[in-house]
């Protein structure tokens, strides 16, 4: 655990992969608990200054990585496997796990829920409620069940000069 890290009331928390926190790293979890779970070979990476706010679970089989800055809003749910096969013969199967990374500075509203094998984009905003089934570009706001890109960030700092034109960012209309 990083520096300056600080944790409010009682995480529920099983590790038997990596957990790595970074400096001034804030954890709430007074009102509802909040669950990390890193399987053994998984990996859990929390950047600098993130913060996450109560009743949020995770589960780490592979690697869920949270950048920079990044903020969760309360009961996010974000799990890097769906732990059953949708045929009904495979259903007590462990599939694998697929990566979800979270880049710098993306604000998670409360109750998303964030599906394995996702990327969200630096700069983002995923709206309350929303269900992140697909990757999110950098500088947008998503919302939805499945979430889907609404328009750019206001003041979203483009990442490459392809961004700078909003025709080039999926789902996104002049």
């Amino acid at each position: 655990m990083g520096p300056k890290a600080r944790i409010w009331g009682r995480p529920r928390m099983v590790v038997e992969g990596q957990l790595r926190i970074g400096t001034s790293f804030q954890l709430l979890s007074t009102a509802a608990t909040t669950e990390i779970a890193v399987a053994a070979g998984g990996r859990f990476l929390i950047g600098d200054r993130a913060y996450i706010n109560y009743g949020c679970s995770f589960y780490a089989g592979d690697l869920i990585r949270i950048g920079d800055r990044c903020l969760f809003g309360t009961h996010v749910i974000c799990m890097d496997n769906d732990f059953h096969y949708e045929e009904p013969e495979l259903r007590f199967r462990h599939p694998p796990s697929r990566p979800i990374i979270v880049e710098d500075d993306v604000w998670v509203g409360a109750r998303v829920t964030i599906l394995k094998g996702v990327t969200i984009g630096r700069q983002s905003v995923i709206a309350a409620g929303s269900v992140v089934a697909r990757d999110i570009p950098a500088g947008v706001v998503a919302a939805g069940v499945p979430a889907r890109v609404m328009r750019r960030v206001r003041g979203a700092i483009p990442a490459t000069i392809a961004e700078r034109d909003p025709a080039n960012v999926p789902g996104v209309s002049r």
